[in-house]
């Protein structure tokens, strides 16, 4: 069929359509080559389309030229941007110029940036403008990146909010009060809100999933675009983003959306939104889809209303920085930090420590920062694991000894004070059945590597597999914790039946 139609185009019949149904089989092919192989030699054809006097036409032919990526298009795509005058067409230049190498139009891209910023435009044009605007910017951005603001506000007062696992949300706010006991807190649905003096304790409590910051004047209002944005810059946004960052004007946004609406009433929401929030800020916030730095989160709420809160991708969260590599199965650092906080009271300083599923090692890398350990040995049937756990751990500056090796096959000469793991479970090529046959084996064997007061601390998809095995083996557990219903996850501590306790 793409020979057909670009017969039919090069004959000058139905070429809007037949440009049309080109792009639609570059993306049904996966690939435009088969289209190159036909134009090959006629590249002018289509490059002379450009000069048509049906908009439309023209709107298609750039667009397909972006597609086919031709170096030799970019020239033409360029000077047919710089003489429409067609405010709908001009943006589809721009869209085709960002699949080549378009260095030397920078500056030029530049000026027209800043020229198009101080017009002003009538109502029924605004939409258009506000698109060219957004590519000229994604063109430059894309190419020089942006000018990156440095986050300095640690010691400045913020409203927060720490999102947490729900259930132990009270983990995170006690966390909060030992090392900032000016806060101001208290337990809401998700997690910890609180006002804080700075922000000096944040790298150190390890349990809180994000930040946000709640914004003075950012009040709740009505789900349309242009009323949101006038909210949201009648706020103390701009004040909140000046003082705690060094540099100027524009920061670079992106929103998130929480609703249950259809994607397309989300996508079409954020993108009115986006276009507002530019206009009303004179441009001091860009919307872009990277390099942002900041997330303007909307959520919509039971009435169907629109809350505001801020993330700031400026603030590095270093907690888990040494997590470097990860597996399909690795647990959350910060369900593994969780983990640890809950379980603090049952470890032993100076501990004897083994860890007989370790994956990428981050169980026994969080219980090294919570309690000090003795000697830990991390064992994994996989290589790829046990090289991952060592990478981690390396850059955790610990000393953890790694074993390759099936743990059922693993013998060592002194016993272990504590066995801490996140249990295998059902995913990919591992059935139900070999998780259960794995269960029944650990108990069976688990206790020839313990003492007699040891304590086994697992974080475990499959509860039901603890409570019916660990009594037949010689164990009770001595504490559970529900981490998450939907998942099915639990942090079970276990000791030997009738002499552990606590």
């Amino acid at each position: 069929m793409i020979n057909t139609y670009w017969k039919e185009i090069t004959e000058n019949h139905e070429v809007r359509q037949n440009l049309s149904k080109l792009r639609q089989e570059i993306k049904k092919e996966g690939t435009p080559a088969p289209l190159l192989y036909a134009i090959a030699g006629n590249e002018d054809k289509l490059i002379a389309l450009l000069q048509s006097d049906d908009a439309k036409t023209r709107k298609n032919a750039a667009l397909l030229m972006g597609e086919l990526k031709k170096m030799e298009f970019l020239q033409p795509l360029y000077e047919a941007y710089e003489k429409e005058q067609q405010r709908f067409v001009r943006n589809s230049y721009l869209v085709a110029m960002k699949n080549f190498n378009y260095r030397s139009y920078m500056g030029a891209l530049k000026q027209h940036l800043e020229e198009m910023s101080g017009v002003q435009v009538t109502p029924e044009n605004e939409k258009h403008h506000m698109e060219e605007l957004r590519e000229l910017t994604a063109l430059i951005v894309a190419m020089e990146g942006v000018s990156t603001h440095t986050f300095h506000g640690w010691d400045e007062t913020y409203d927060i909010i720490l999102l947490t696992n729900r259930n132990f949300a009270e983990v995170t706010r006690k966390e909060l009060l030992e090392l900032e006991p000016e806060a101001q807190s208290k337990i809401f649905g998700a997690g910890v809100m609180a006002q804080v003096p700075n922000l000096r304790w944040l790298q150190d409590i390890r349990s809180y999933q994000e930040i946000l910051f709640q914004i003075e004047g950012m009040h709740t209002c009505t789900m349309n675009p242009v009323q949101a944005a006038e909210t949201l810059m009648a706020s103390e946004l701009m004040e909140f983003l000046h003082k705690s960052h060094k540099g100027k004007t524009p920061f670079y946004f992106r929103i998130e959306f929480k609703s249950k609406r259809p994607l397309d009433e989300r996508s079409t929401f954020v993108k009115k939104l986006s276009g507002q929030i530019e206009k009303k800020s004179d441009r001091m916030l860009i919307n872009t889809t990277s390099n942002y730095e900041v997330e303007l989160r909307f959520i919509e709420n039971k009435e169907g209303n629109c809350n505001f809160l801020v993330k700031l991708y400026t603030l590095i969260d270093n907690r888990f920085a040494y997590r470097r590599e990860v597996m399909p199965t690795s647990i959350k650092p910060v369900n593994a930090a969780l983990t640890m906080a809950l379980a603090k009271d049952y470890m032993k300083e100076e501990a004897q420590v083994l860890d007989p599923f370790c994956g990428v090692g981050t169980m026994l890398i969080e219980r090294h920062k919570v309690v000090p350990a003795n000697t830990t040995y991390g064992i994994d049937i996989q290589e790829e694991a046990i090289e991952k756990a060592r990478t981690n751990t390396e850059a955790a500056h610990q000393i953890i000894h790694y074993i390759n090796r099936d743990f059922f096959r693993f013998s060592h000469e002194y016993l272990f004070d504590e066995v801490i793991t996140n249990m295998p479970f059902a995913m990919g090529r591992t059935t139900e059945d070999e998780v259960y046959y794995l269960y029944r084996r650990f108990f069976q064997s688990v206790s020839k590597y313990l003492k007699q007061d040891a304590t086994m601390i697992l974080y475990t998809h499959d509860y039901d597999y603890v409570r019916d095995m660990a009594p037949d083996n010689g164990f009770e557990i001595v504490k559970e914790y529900e981490l998450s219903k939907k998942e099915g996850t639990y942090v079970l501590i276990l000791g030997g039946v009738g002499f552990y306790a606590i």
